[in-house]
């Protein structure tokens, strides 16, 4: 209930449907019309985190096809639960999983089993959005030119991770590049394009922190706390030695 982070991620991956849904040159939804019947778009989520979840979630909503991929074992269920299909492959690790829930560092070998799976599934993908970053370290590059240019023309790729270096070889932050057709758009900063409810979620954060942090009216400061204890970068030695 205080982790910003999260709350700015469900923001981020629902906007990124919006942006890249109305980039598209179709519609998400199938269609049944008077002149003819119209498929529906498909979409694909790399990274089942918070903000790739969000993604899922909402273009289900909008009637794309989804499917969603993580290297964690444990998003297949997470992906399956929104009506997505998970993209299995030999690159999902029961041990992917580092703390704080986050993917890990991955090796060489497990790199490329990756991107082996995300280049045999992309090529008919119409809206592509890449959510996977690793906390204080550069995004990981799992998107090559030459996917991209693999792609059909008037598809979207929607790069959430642009801000860390981005998870596609040609994303530009803040930019939209236009390669063989395929749209790259690396957008900066999409809670603030919704500033209600993203201001919201966030005070909600700030006050429960608050809230931990005083009891009674007081200030209280408990280095052995979970939560109090990891925020502390200095703390002042009282007589004895003891902090």
């Amino acid at each position: 209930s205080m982790d910003v982070l999260s709350s700015q991620a469900t923001v981020a991956g629902y906007k990124a449907v919006l942006i890249g849904a109305s980039s598209l040159p179709k519609f998400l939804p199938m269609l049944i019309t008077a002149a003819g019947s119209i498929a529906p778009a498909k979409a694909f989520v790399i990274g089942a985190g918070v903000a790739g979840l969000q993604a899922i979630a909402t273009a289900r909503r909008l009637g794309a096809v989804v499917s969603g991929f993580d290297i964690r074992a444990a998003a297949a269920e997470q992906v399956q639960s929104l009506g997505a299909t998970f993209v299995s492959s030999e690159a999902v690790d029961m041990n992917a999983e580092a703390a704080g829930g986050y993917a890990r560092a991955q090796t060489q070998d497990e790199q490329q089993r990756t991107l082996d799976t995300i280049a045999s599934h992309i090529a008919d993908q119409d809206l592509v959005i890449t959510t996977a970053q690793i906390p204080a370290r550069a995004a990981p590059r799992l998107i090559t030119e030459e996917m991209v240019r693999s792609m059909k023309r008037g598809s979207v790729i929607v790069d959430l991770a642009a801000e860390s270096g981005g998870n596609c070889d040609l994303t530009r932050p803040g930019e939209t590049v236009d390669v063989d057709g395929v749209r790259v758009m690396g957008p900066l900063n999409l809670p603030s394009s919704l500033p209600a409810h993203a201001s919201q979620m966030f005070s909600r954060n700030v006050l429960t922190l608050l809230q931990h942090l005083i009891r009674d009216g007081e200030l209280c400061i408990d280095p052995h706390d979970e939560i109090t204890g990891a925020m502390l970068l200095a703390g002042r030695q009282e007589e004895g030695g003891k902090p």
